[in-house]
């Protein structure tokens, strides 16, 4: 994790206090899944959006769907 990394990183995090889709939308991007549940927790509350936006920005992966053609299984 280099200089870049951690100052990207804490970027988010200032972005999600302050508007949280914002944070979520610089980590996963706007049309992902983790953006529109953070808008609708910001809807309803802005706490619960703040909070979601932080826990999505510090654990969840945005990679996490990218896989190799060889991590496939074939059953045959």
């Amino acid at each position: 994790m280099g200089l870049c990394s951690c100052c990207c990183r804490c970027l988010e995090l200032l972005c999600s206090v302050l508007l949280p889709p914002l944070g979520v939308c610089l980590r996963h991007g706007c049309c992902s899944m983790e953006f529109w549940i953070s808008v609708l927790l910001t809807i309803l509350g802005y706490l619960p959006g703040v909070l979601y936006a932080i826990y999505v920005i510090c654990s969840v992966d945005p990679q996490r769907g990218d896989r190799d053609p060889d991590d496939y299984v074939y059953v045959a």
